[in-house]
C-alpha cells in the first residue's frame, strides 16, 4: 500500500528582533538586553537560534565583548 507523498516540513525563519520600526538599539550599556542573548554558561547564543541578521549579530557580540570589558557583563557564569 502505497501512501500519498509526504510534504515537507518548512519552519518559518523569524524576522530579526533589531530591524524595523521600534527596534532597540544595541548598546554596550544595556546589560538587560544584551544578557538576553546570552547562554546559562555566559556564551554567545548563535543567530540561528535567535534569528538576529548577520550584520546585527556581529554588532550584538561587539557590544557583549565590549560591556564584558567594562565589567558590566561576566565572562563566565558557574
Amino acid at each position: 500500500m502505497a501512501s500519498a507523498p509526504r510534504r515537507p516540513f518548512f519552519r518559518r525563519r523569524k524576522s530579526c528582533p533589531f530591524s524595523g520600526t521600534n527596534a532597540p538599539k544595541i548598546d554596550y550599556k544595556d546589560t538587560r538586553l544584551l544578557s538576553r542573548y546570552i547562554s546559562e554558561r555566559g556564551k554567545i547564543v548563535p543567530s540561528r537560534i535567535t534569528a538576529v541578521s548577520a550584520n546585527k549579530q556581529r554588532d550584538l557580540a561587539k557590544a557583549i565583548k565590549r560591556a564584558r570589558f567594562l565589567g558590566l557583563l561576566p565572562y563566565v557564569i558557574r
